[in-house]
């Protein structure tokens, strides 16, 4: 269904692209002299704004409230992908933008993963049935109960990685709009330097904490708690709305108890039925961990920095972090 949606999708686009084709641009971009950039989601958003300043015209593809793992695009949103001077994505997150670069912008579009160093953290708790897995889950807790090759997209969740896409997204911006790479140095060392400090604000804020252990609803802060000595739960995969099986959601209440966590987090943008679900079940508490994929209505004045900190005063409360 998705792919012959994508299908239609990208045969509409092609008479955008030809329409827009006739748009007269500067070597920039766009009419007014600034840079085209588009951006696929919000994390990658953040930083083509920090460091664009006001040399870029940004445009997201990810409105504010959806889900980046479910993008579809518009025919409107392929055109203008297919007319930008730079097209920041990450390949695999999301289908129809890895689509929608191939046919269109081979020569614009960047793909941040190289820079991210990828690892694989994961596992997909919800296509295994009973009997299924690759493995059984040990007596010690297992932040990935079932092994998976799958490379973890989440990137963004922990500064160190983060800073190096960033550096990869400047030198990018540099190279497509000489003129102006002064101010993206520039921008780009503040920016730099804020995730410094973020990072240090975790090393220090989840130093001492008497528990270890945090459970999320789906499997997003793998390289988070391994940065900052942590151990992650996922209740589902790297899917956020997935079912999990049965037998997924029973480890994780023995997990909970046996850990004695004090919390399961749900994210904005996915319902939190499951983890109010164990939560109910075990007697503990439920809180929001964003997993910073997007903004919403409730949080559209917020930002990638304050996100992160709000997640981690979160995580300190959690676990009872001194």
């Amino acid at each position: 269904m998705r792919s012959s949606m994508r299908a239609v999708v990208a045969g509409l686009a092609a008479l955008t692209v030809v329409t827009l084709a006739g748009c007269g641009n500067t070597a920039a971009g766009g009419s007014d002299g600034k840079l085209d950039v588009v951006a696929s989601f919000y994390p990658l958003e953040f930083i083509a704004r920090s460091v664009g300043g006001d040399a870029v015209n940004v445009t997201t593809l990810t409105a504010p409230g959806v889900e980046p793992h479910d993008l579809e695009l518009t025919p409107k949103q392929v055109g203008g992908i297919a007319q930008a001077k730079l097209v920041v994505y990450e390949k695999n997150l999301q289908p129809a933008v890895d689509e929608a670069v191939a046919q269109n912008a081979k020569d614009t579009g960047f793909d941040i993963a190289p820079a991210a160093q990828l690892e694989a953290t994961g596992a997909d708790f919800e296509e295994h049935g009973e009997g299924e897995a690759a493995g059984t889950p040990s007596d010690s807790v297992q932040p990935a109960a079932y092994t998976s090759d799958d490379l973890d997209p989440h990137f963004w969740l922990d500064p160190v990685r983060y800073k190096g896409v960033v550096q990869a997204v400047t030198d990018k911006l540099v190279s497509a709009d000489p003129g102006n790479a002064d101010g993206y140095k520039q921008r780009s060392a503040t920016l730099l330097g804020e995730l410094g400090k973020l990072d240090t604000e975790f090393k220090t804020g989840l130093t001492d904490c008497k528990l270890k252990t945090f459970v999320t609803s789906h499997q997003a802060f793998a390289y988070l708690a391994k940065r900052y000595g942590l151990t992650m739960v996922g209740i589902a995969g790297f899917t956020p709305d997935a079912e999990p099986t049965p037998s997924r959601i029973k480890e994780v209440q023995e997990i909970v108890q046996k850990e004695q966590v004090t919390t399961i987090f749900y994210e904005e943008l996915v319902s939190p039925k499951v983890a109010e679900s164990i939560a109910r079940d075990v007697h503990v508490k439920t809180a929001v961990l964003s997993p910073v994929e997007g903004l919403s209505d409730g949080n559209s004045q917020e930002t990638y920095l304050s996100l992160m900190r709000e997640n981690l005063q979160e995580l300190r409360k959690a676990n009872s972090c001194a």
